[in-house]
């Protein structure tokens, strides 16, 4: 009887070792992040009667949207946006402090992904210079990297630089953008030379064929109910053209040469299609070493469209209506290639867009321009009568004033004073709701959801020394701008999309308030990998359907 126990014991025993060694940890195949330039969360529901059903409306319907979400870092930019999302971090530790930053020590301006120790790969001079060697932390993709031993694969993709490079991260086997002629470009900071794959892409002038087309309206004109009138002067007009208005000819666009494409819909069409070949060339999701891959796209047109003609534009609804159709092919793509339900996709936004000052101004909305008082120009002439010299400051970019530190230190001026002076002359500056000297942060008389991006903003080494917040709706400059801008802390501005579908994600929404910053521990958590280094994050768990 003994005998018989254990022999069936063992039997037993070794079957669930067996067992036990060789399932595999469930993960996706891939995760595909989507990043949309200057997306505002409404755009979601403002064109929500247009969309297909399979586009925004199949995210929405089998996937998960957390409504409020918000940026908890100034300024809302590009390069600050798509880092914070792959780092679930924030400036004042991951570095990247704007577009451009100065570096405050030396008074140097910097770009965000500028690297003079590589070179370009298709493209010359310092559209190449390009890495993410700015960036001080790790990403969610290099995190990915490190969990399988470098043996998933990472690639980054958009026509902006900074939107390709700073997602990708330190450890990516690649990251394109934009070159010369609308070809996909790289550095030497990934690769030797551009893989025959991207080569033949480009050779195959896919842009030239949508820019052949034209670009005229969807559906009919008149069924644009959303937007404004198409002439009106609050838009601005793509170069070659007369007005602000749609149809815009092939022979028109072609006129500017291949790059215009990233100011028209079908940059976004361009940039999914060069993503749908980095699946099949690299085989993204289908990884021989049975480990999940990473793509993350940005889609930079809808930006560039958005600068140019405004939120209420007819262009802008055309545009999403277009990447509606888009999204839809994409994920027959990507149910084809890697499997429905086999990859986990997210959508956000890098930041959001205000409304074009001039026509919030003219159908009675408070807002306003802000004055000269609050320029460089004048904030040196009024330091100059005070304290005898020119040119203490360097500049006021991203709303921050920036000393000539160096001038201040040789002239041994009192620079507590200077930043004292700065901050009652710009507290009188109309349009200026609060102006904080940051070494004083903690003891300004400011609001609180304020402050707390504040903190999180300021970086000693490549921020400036005051920041301005401005009023609602008060931009610089006068009555005939035209298009749209962002950069501040208010909703339109910081509210942006939050959507997942597919692997590990339950159906549902969420209202309560959530943050960019827990993008990257959320993809932690379903990737069960570490969090990035510098994030501050949480894991968004209402959303998690896990095996």
């Amino acid at each position: 009887m003994n005998k018989r126990f254990l022999f069936f014991f063992l039997c037993g025993f070794y079957c669930y070792s067996c067992f036990a060694q060789t399932e595999a940890l469930k993960r996706p195949k891939l995760v595909v992040g989507l990043v949309v330039d200057q997306m505002r969360w409404d755009y979601l529901y403002r064109f929500y009667d247009r969309y297909g059903e399979g586009g925004f409306k199949r995210i929405l319907r089998t996937g998960f949207s957390h409504e409020n979400t918000y940026i908890d870092h100034l300024p809302t930019v590009t390069a600050i946006g798509h880092t914070a999302v792959y780092t679930g971090s924030v400036p004042s530790i991951h570095g990247i402090t704007g577009n451009d930053f100065i570096i405050e020590h030396t008074g140097q301006g910097m770009y965000c992904t500028k690297d003079a120790t590589v070179q370009g790969l298709g493209v010359e001079g310092r559209k190449g210079h390009m890495s993410p060697r700015n960036l001080l932390v790790s990403t969610i993709t290099d995190e990915l990297k490190l969990a399988t031993n470098f043996r998933s694969k990472v690639i980054g993709i958009a026509i902006k630089d900074r939107g390709s490079i700073l997602p990708a991260g330190h450890f990516a086997d690649a990251a394109y953008w934009f070159g010369p002629n609308a070809s996909w470009v790289s550095s030497t900071y990934y690769l030797k030379a551009l893989p025959q794959w991207v080569q033949q892409f480009n050779g195959r002038q896919h842009a030239r064929k949508y820019l052949e087309k034209g670009w005229n309206t969807l559906y009919p004109i008149e069924s644009y109910k959303q937007s404004s009138p198409d002439n009106n002067r609050y838009e601005g007009h793509l170069e070659g053209t007369a007005s602000p208005t749609l149809p815009i000819p092939a022979e028109t666009l072609l006129k500017n040469g291949l790059e215009v494409i990233r100011d028209t819909p079908f940059g976004n069409s361009y940039t999914l299609d060069f993503a749908k070949e980095a699946v099949r060339a690299e085989r993204l999701g289908n990884n021989p070493e049975h480990v999940p891959d990473f793509l993350a796209v940005s889609l930079s047109s809808t930006d560039g469209i958005g600068h140019k003609f405004g939120v209420n534009a007819l262009e802008v609804e055309d545009m999403y209506l277009r990447l509606d159709q888009d999204l839809a092919e994409f994920f027959d793509f990507l149910d084809g290639e890697v499997g429905k339900g086999e990859y986990t996709f997210f959508l956000t936004a890098d930041h959001g867009a205000s409304h074009n000052n001039p026509f919030f101004i003219d159908h009675k909305g408070a807002g306003g321009y802000m004055p000269q008082e609050a320029s460089a120009d004048y904030l040196n002439q009024a330091l100059k009568q005070q304290f005898g010299y020119d040119s203490l400051v360097i500049s006021t970019a991203n709303y921050q004033i920036h000393l000539n530190h160096a001038t201040i230190a040789a002239k041994e001026l009192n620079e507590a004073a200077i930043r004292s002076f700065l901050v009652n002359a710009l507290r009188r500056v109309e349009g200026v709701a609060y102006a904080v000297d940051m070494d004083s942060l903690s003891t300004a008389t400011i609001a609180q959801p304020i402050r707390e991006r504040l903190i999180n903003s300021y970086h000693y080494e490549r921020s400036g020394v005051i920041t301005i917040i401005p009023y609602p709706q008060w931009k610089g400059g006068n009555s005939s701008q035209t298009g749209t801008g962002h950069g501040t802390w208010n909703p339109y501005d910081a509210h942006i999309p939050l959507l997942w579908m597919g692997w590990g994600i339950k159906q549902g929404a969420s209202n309560r308030v959530t943050f960019m910053t827990d993008i990257a521990p959320t993809l932690a958590a379903l990737l069960h990998i570490q969090e990035p280094n510098g994030n501050v994050g949480r894991p968004l768990t209402d959303l998690l359907n896990l095996p």
